[in-house]
């Protein structure tokens, strides 16, 4: 039976701190180069996880795996956004028979843990029909220039409106993070991927929510991360840690106050 594929906002974190499930197995080239990797299938039904013949709920089912089933991921790519057990993503592990989604897959990790699949372009930080005054890497420039371990008046408790002004705007247009979160088109979300290019939009949900400008690497500027009203280099581990705030997932720079 096909499981629900309903987009809503899930908890991803539990993934790693799922009971008794299968750590993951990564395969490792001399090089120290994964190759693939392993995890095991689990549902809340109890029922089995479709298995598509691409990246889509849409595509022809061509397999099923049982809950609790081991599976070995050979590679993975992006398709379309599911939630499951495992929270919202859009990733998509590749299996023997097919892809499966990897909100039902434990992995150990809530972002990629195997190579992309041939012909997967990673993703990449655009303003294209958004009409943003700055680019992506305009905005990491000044993010990177307005770095600060002092208080700031005007980073304190507004993140967004940070944001705004990183990519040129006066204001976001948006009451809070979380709300521009919640407005920001389908088509330029990325629910649960933690893989974020650089100038790509990292949100977090929990009150007012809260929202950090990705450099490239894994790192981020914040507001407030390091000390009320700073502007300081951090991780999504590290405010998951700090703040105990769940992980939305990122998005281009779309903004409110431009549309």
């Amino acid at each position: 039976m096909k499981l629900s594929a309903m987009r809503h906002i899930g908890v991803r974190s539990s993934r790693v701190l799922a009971v008794g499930a299968s750590v993951t197995t990564l395969v490792l080239a001399a090089a120290g180069t994964a190759l693939a990797a392993s995890g095991t299938v689990h549902t809340d039904s109890g029922e089995s996880v479709n298995v598509h013949s691409g990246p889509h709920t849409s595509a022809a089912v061509v397999a099923s795996v049982a809950n609790g089933a081991g599976v070995t991921i050979s590679c993975q790519t992006y398709g379309d956004t599911v939630t499951g057990k495992y929270g919202t993503s859009d990733i998509w592990d590749k299996i023997s028979t097919g892809y499966i989604t990897d909100t039902y897959v434990y992995t150990g990790s809530d972002g990629l843990v195997a190579p992309l699949c041939s012909g997967t372009t990673a993703p990449t930080c655009s303003i294209s029909g958004l009409g943003d005054p700055n680019t992506c890497a305009q905005a990491v420039a000044w993010a990177k220039a307005h770095e600060s371990t002092a208080y700031n008046a005007s980073y304190f408790g507004m993140c967004d409106h940070v944001m705004a002004l990183a990519y040129g705007f006066a204001n976001s247009g948006s009451n809070t993070a979380y709300d521009h979160w919640l407005a920001v088109p389908a088509k330029y979300k990325h629910a649960g991927e933690t893989s974020v290019p650089a100038g790509g939009l990292a949100f977090f949900g929990g009150g007012d929510g809260h929202v950090m400008i990705s450099i490239g690497g894994g790192k981020f500027v914040s507001t407030d991360i390091g000390g009320n009203g700073t502007f300081t280099v951090t991780t999504i581990a590290a405010v998951k840690s700090a703040w105990g705030k769940t992980y939305l997932g990122w998005t281009e720079p779309w903004f409110q106050v431009n549309h």
